[in-house]
């Protein structure tokens, strides 16, 4: 078995302490030197448990001003996990782009008006996630879902529903970026409108350009052995 990075064992002591100190999401984290000295180790390995908790969306270190927990708890997955996830997720970034530019066009060339309305029924609930403090993640899911519908082939859409699992992993690393949310909504809509005006090359690239940015996550910039 591999030996556990060091600031793997500082994950569970910086869990352990906000859960002792009673802090829930909103709350700041005391500096990392304070952090250092109260859990016994060194500031490096402070700062590298950080980065992990940031990557897993359980912190935001703002610039600056500190870094303030999302959550109520630092309950961090374990980091092979974490890097296992890393390591296949371009793979299925990859496969998401040239599988839903494709089903974006086609959607603009043979949408029905039930499939309008099952897109505006999608753009409509991930808008209400976000207004109610949610990341928009099944609104996401919907949405989606509706493009693949509307594109009419069903051998596209097996492919889609064979990769579903990781396209989960990749939706929810998505929408865990700050600020993430509500720009994927913008472009769910800029997607929308170009499948409802029947115009495909602008469908696809407005399907490209969103999964471009469903990419910028910072999962893909971590180095589990900086």
């Amino acid at each position: 078995m591999a030996r556990p990075r060091l600031y793997e064992q500082v994950l569970e002591r910086l869990r352990a302490y906000a859960a002792d100190a009673g802090l829930r999401a909103g709350d700041r984290l005391p500096a990392e030197r304070d952090l250092a000295q109260r859990l016994g180790v060194s500031r490096a390995s402070v700062k590298q448990a950080i980065v992990v908790l940031e990557v897993q969306g359980l912190v935001e270190t703002r610039h600056g001003g500190g870094t303030y927990l999302v959550r109520d708890a630092l309950d961090a997955e374990p980091v092979e996990r974490l890097v296992e996830r890393r390591r296949r997720l371009p793979d299925v970034l990859d496969a998401r782009e040239a599988l839903e530019t494709k089903l974006a066009e086609l959607a603009a060339m043979r949408r029905t008006d039930e499939d309008l309305a099952a897109l505006e029924s999608a753009l409509e609930f991930m808008a209400s996630e976000i207004r109610d403090g949610g990341a928009g993640v099944e609104g996401d899911r919907r949405f989606h879902a509706a493009v693949t519908g509307a594109a009419h082939s069903a051998l596209l859409a097996e492919f889609m529903d064979a990769i579903a699992d990781q396209i989960t992993e990749s939706r929810n690393e998505s929408l865990r970026q700050p600020g993430r949310p509500p720009r994927s909504l913008d472009q769910h809509i800029r997607i929308a409108d170009a499948i409802r005006d029947r115009n495909p090359k602008t469908a696809a690239e407005a399907m490209r350009d969103h999964l471009r940015t469903v990419a910028e996550v910072r999962l893909l910039s971590w180095d589990p052995e900086d």
